[in-house]
């Protein structure tokens, strides 16, 4: 396996131990696992296939996997989001909701897209890089 590989699945399984451990500490256990849940079903029924189906339709070549991975953690992203986005109004008490849900919410997706971008742009400089160079029409290998 890949180092680079090797410590990602490091990192996401310490990143699992750590909200394992902190669902121990939830008072709303059930209600937890049912928003989980639905999340789950949300991603699989609806955001994915979106996301597969958009991929598909509008990008083809070398960017449709950065193009639906954007898309994939753009949805997450919402489905998250959302119940702090659906929120109306200012809460009455200011500690409940206390920060610029909206704002942060389209700074994440702005931060997918340009990530996005730029394995773009990444990919397309190392395929120039490799394409052997075009010889001219009056050069011809003996």
């Amino acid at each position: 396996m890949n180092p680079g590989r090797l410590f990602l699945c490091a990192a996401g399984l310490a990143l699992s131990a750590v909200g394992v451990y902190l669902l121990t500490d939830v008072r709303d256990l059930a209600g937890v696992l049912v928003w989980l849940g639905g999340a789950v079903v949300l991603h699989d029924a609806l955001i994915a296939p979106l996301v597969l189906l958009i991929g598909w339709v509008l990008v083809r070549g070398g960017v449709r996997g950065p193009v639906r991975g954007a898309l994939l953690v753009a949805g997450a992203l919402t489905a998250v989001a959302l119940p702090a986005l659906l929120r109306p109004g200012r809460p009455a008490n200011s500690s409940v909701l206390p920060l610029d849900y909206p704002r942060n919410w389209l700074l994440a997706l702005v931060g997918v897209a340009a990530v996005a971008a730029l394995v773009t742009a990444a990919r397309a400089v190392r395929r120039k890089r490799e394409r052997p160079p075009r010889q001219a029409l009056g050069d011809v290998e003996r």
